[in-house]
């Protein structure tokens, strides 16, 4: 392999949500990598996260001689390098409004993570859910019928075509279907679940 190609370095895939965003994306956008395997929950975990990444957590690019230890960094960093992928909305408002939802899915929802943390591979799970992992619920149906009401003329995904934000949101879809959450529970009419079924139907999530 080249001494520029890239390597992407997740966790097992069954518990890392946020080994998926990247993996994602790089599927999606046919961004080729090569992937390097960490087990999670193991006592050698640690100190082999440690040996790509100096945060010791996962996911992390590596890319020549530079290492990217966030998520959401490694994706703006495939946006500057791969523009004709277009990993973001071409308007700037719109692109302003993807931004801002895939910022807060990373930087926010905690009682959703805690209630219904990430198990890709089972279904029909008993998640826990507390008045704030509710209005979390809540807050994303929200986010999803928003983005699909205002932007889904131009294709399925929430801004149309596929983006950063979706593979933002991708583990949450992924937590909805492990738990079998009834999204018209939380207001949704259909769109947030349609959402949901797309997403799980991708074939990089299938592979996944």
């Amino acid at each position: 392999m080249a001494a520029n190609a890239y390597t992407l370095v997740i966790g097992t895939k069954r518990y890392s949500s946020w080994s998926l965003r990247p993996w994602l994306l790089m599927r999606q956008a046919g961004i080729g990598f090569e992937e390097v395997l960490v087990p999670l929950r193991l006592t050698t975990t640690s100190p082999e996260i440690l040996k790509y990444s100096p945060s010791g957590l996962v996911p992390v690019l590596k890319h020549g001689d530079l290492t990217i230890w966030d998520s959401l960094a490694i994706a703006e960093y495939l946006n500057e390098r791969h523009p004709t992928a277009r990993l973001w909305p071409a308007d700037a408002s719109v692109r302003a409004e993807a931004r801002s939802v895939a910022a807060e899915m990373h930087s926010g929802f905690r009682e959703l993570r805690l209630g219904l943390p990430m198990d890709f591979t089972s279904n029909s799970l008993k998640p826990e859910i507390n008045e704030q992992c509710a209005a979390d619920i809540g807050r994303i149906v929200e986010v999803w019928r928003g983005c699909r009401a205002r932007h889904g003329s131009g294709g399925p995904f929430l801004f149309g075509a596929f983006s950063v934000a979706d593979a933002m949101y991708a583990p949450v879809a992924s937590r909805f279907s492990s738990y079998a959450v009834k999204l018209a529970d939380y207001g949704d009419e259909g769109s947030a679940e349609a959402y949901r079924a797309m997403m799980m139907a991708l074939p990089p999530m299938i592979d996944w």
